[in-house]
């Protein structure tokens, strides 16, 4: 038997580009309230924000957008201008319509992939903003199915990995994010591979389980392949 029959996919940052675009959207909001405060400082509380309401509103642009306001509110005082929630708003939305750029190598590993293991995407934020990227992106047929989550934990990926798949033990998940892809994944029994972005949102920040024996780490998804081969030859 193969070790491996399954490999879940992360989307943001995996698939497509997604952390650059919050950024500008940072840039352009601190620009809103340069007035008011310094841009480090309304980086500072915006991610307080960020963080306070995750429980709240869940990962994605809408309760990045609230955070944006409340931010606002916070730091004016109280006396933030109507134009200006506005302009939130507006940066807001177009985020949402902001096109899909899929990443190098992605397409092309994908279909090598197709049909010699079941691939899942396994992504987290908002539902409707998720389908939207996957279907903007032209990668929807590559997989078997889709999971969109509020949280990715062990648990997460037990459940997964054993309702569409053969466990957690014969699956690899693979992603840009220590924290939500790699290492709940190998908590849960299965591979982890790592592929760095430049740009990950801090929250997402951990410590690499590189003693871990199911841990792996590539440059590019052009890579997974060849790991794959490694993990099945051994």
């Amino acid at each position: 038997m193969r070790p491996i029959t399954a490999i879940g996919f992360d989307a943001d940052d995996t698939l497509w580009q997604n952390e650059q675009y919050y950024r500008l959207t940072e840039e352009h909001f601190a620009r809103l309230l340069g007035e008011f405060a310094e841009g480090a400082h309304i980086a500072e509380r915006l991610l307080e924000a960020e963080k306070r309401n995750l429980s709240h509103y869940g990962f994605g642009i809408k309760g990045f957008t609230l955070s944006m306001i409340e931010t606002a509110i916070e730091i004016t005082n109280g006396k933030v201008p109507t134009r200006t929630i506005s302009e939130i708003l507006d940066i807001g939305r177009d985020l949402l319509r902001h096109p899909v750029e899929t990443l190098p190598h992605v397409e092309e590993t994908l279909e090598t992939l197709n049909g010699e293991y079941l691939l899942v995407l396994i992504t987290k934020g908002d539902l409707f903003d998720q389908e939207r990227k996957l279907a903007q992106s032209g990668l929807g047929d590559f997989f078997d199915a889709v999971e969109i989550v509020s949280e990715k934990t062990a648990t997460t990926y037990r459940r997964i990995f054993s309702k569409v798949a053969d466990g957690p033990e014969r699956a690899m998940m693979v992603g840009n994010s220590l924290k939500s892809d790699i290492v709940p994944a190998i908590a849960a029994g299965s591979y982890g591979v790592f592929v760095p972005h430049a740009l990950t949102w801090i929250l997402e920040h951990v410590d690499a389980p590189t003693t871990a024996p199911r841990f792996h780490q590539i440059e590019h998804l052009g890579e997974l392949p060849s790991i794959l081969q490694k993990i099945t030859d051994a």
